[in-house]
């Protein structure tokens, strides 16, 4: 099984863009949302959803994953729901529905409400990686008992969520038991909530505290999406290793008033905002 679009260059990198205009235009009708995170994960979702990951889709837009992914960063889900538009499984017009009673577009991944595209429930900081571990070796186990070819499993991480305890007892695990299809992305944007990451709970060096967990670790620009899927499909998934993937990034990235300002965590552009960030991602 292959990705059914396996795109580079200028189309993926204009598919991150659209990515980012359906983010800022969902927020601002819904008057709320992550648009700070949501912005800076839309080059990495690009990259596995239009070029990594392995699935096929069917006419009645269900999916049969070989490969899954795991939004731990759940606050961050209108970044998911926009590139699922841009994949055109989401009306443009439902996302319009986004944090409204009854929707399925919710403020955190659900996937009672889109089952099939959302793996796993998330919201919670910190669950995304410990589940991701135990599907990661479930695969394994099914891969070696029916001789077929393992599918590998992607967690998005924000970087602020690794200060909870539980990725880093999951991180153990997943050395332990040696899950090479595993791959950790971080999106280290070095904000979360009220300020940058390193005045709340600084984690520097991250690179070396993974790699002291069992981990093989590579750093990316995480807003260059052919940089990011050419780093993932050079990992070597047979060395018995989880990675992970420090993926650099901006806060707000594509937008000039959103990028690196601690406020757009959680904040939404107004009319006149929209038009302007509409405009310069236009043009990018």
């Amino acid at each position: 099984m292959e990705n059914p679009y396996r795109q580079s260059g200028a189309p993926l990198h204009r598919r991150a863009q659209e990515i980012r205009k359906k983010i800022c235009v969902m927020n601002s009708a819904a008057k709320s949302g992550h648009t700070g995170g949501d912005m800076s994960e839309a080059d990495i979702l690009a990259a596995l959803y239009f070029h990594v990951l392995r699935y096929e889709v069917k006419a009645d837009r269900s999916v049969k994953w070989q490969d899954e992914f795991i939004l731990s960063k759940g606050h961050g889900v209108g970044g998911l729901y926009s590139c699922f538009s841009e994949l055109g499984w989401l009306e443009a017009s439902e996302l319009r529905s986004y944090l409204q009673d009854d929707s399925r577009l919710p403020g955190h991944p659900v996937r009672q409400k889109l089952p099939g595209w959302v793996t796993v429930n998330t919201g919670a900081l910190g669950h995304g990686l410990p589940i991701a571990a135990g599907l990661a070796m479930a695969k394994q186990r099914h891969a070696a008992r029916t001789e077929t070819p393992t599918g590998r499993v992607f967690v998005l991480t924000g970087d602020g969520e690794l200060e909870e305890g539980s990725n880093w007892e999951a991180a153990m695990a997943a050395a332990h038991f040696e899950l090479a299809n595993l791959v950790v992305i971080v999106d280290r944007n070095r904000l979360q909530l009220a300020d940058f990451t390193h005045n709340i709970m600084d984690f520097d060096p991250l690179d070396e505290k993974f790699h002291a967990f069992g981990f093989e670790v590579h750093g990316v620009n995480g807003n260059n999406v052919d940089a990011i899927w050419k780093l993932i499909e050079s990992l070597d998934y047979e060395n018995r290793k989880p990675k992970v993937v420090i993926a650099h990034t901006i806060k707000g990235r594509g937008v000039s008033f959103m990028e690196n300002v601690p406020a757009w965590h959680h904040k939404f552009p107004d009319e006149e905002q929209l038009k302007q960030a509409l405009e310069e991602l236009d043009h990018a």
